[in-house]
């Protein structure tokens, strides 16, 4: 009886040890001091904040992307629909943490141009492949793994984008798409994306959620 009472008090002792540790890895985290490159990107978020026009997302959003690929460790990104790259900064932020880079796509010259620009002045252009293309084309003949991906073009072609990069992402991935709304929110998501979430929850190859803190993100992790 006295053997296992002791080997109780083991256990927990290691368990409160085990604790401690998470809660010494997480303050340290949070105090590990800032970067030049951290100090530069939120300088230019803030100096651009309320200014982001052109089908940019909201900076929760932003925060929401960050927060996903640093939790997950994610390297190896595709960005649907960069718009002027308020996403991709964030985006590439996170990389630049993770030692990763993001491939990001968009068809129009003039946005392109400018979110190549802001890239520049945030101090991320290092951590991105920004082209200008066609992605119901590129994205289909892109010969890489991904383990993160944001979709966030023309919602009509969320499924069509989903099935062309789903055997490309690895297990554990996750597939974002913005302006999604679930109808229990009580708020309406952009045309087409009610199609997409009803076909994404359809899957038992992926496991959905949807985020309604910001503009509607649906985020699907591969199984």
């Amino acid at each position: 009886m006295q053997g296992n009472k002791t080997s109780i008090h083991v256990v927990c002792g290691l368990i409160s040890f085990l604790l401690f540790l998470q809660v010494l890895d997480v303050q340290s985290q949070e105090i590990a001091p800032k970067t030049e490159l951290d100090k530069k990107v939120e300088a230019f978020l803030e100096g651009y904040e309320g200014k982001w026009r052109d089908m940019n997302i909201p900076a929760s959003d932003g925060k929401l992307l960050y927060d996903i690929i640093l939790k997950n460790g994610y390297t190896k990104g595709l960005e649907i629909g960069t718009s002027t790259g308020h996403s991709a900064i964030w985006i590439a932020w996170a990389f630049s943490k993770t030692g990763g880079k993001l491939i990001t796509i968009d068809i129009d010259e003039t946005r392109h141009k400018r979110a190549l620009a802001n890239l520049e002045k945030a101090g991320l252009l290092d951590y991105v492949d920004a082209r200008l293309a066609d992605a119901h084309e590129l994205v289909k003949e892109l010969d890489v793994t991904f383990d993160f991906v944001f979709s966030d073009a023309d919602k009509g072609w969320y499924i069509n984008y989903f099935k062309d990069i789903a055997p490309k992402l690895k297990r554990g991935g996750c597939f974002t798409a913005h302006n999604v709304r679930p109808k229990s929110s009580g708020q309406r998501g952009m045309r087409g994306t009610g199609e997409y979430l009803e076909y994404v929850l359809g899957l038992d190859t992926f496991t959905t959620t949807v985020d309604n803190s910001g503009g509607g993100l649906a985020i699907s992790y591969k199984n």
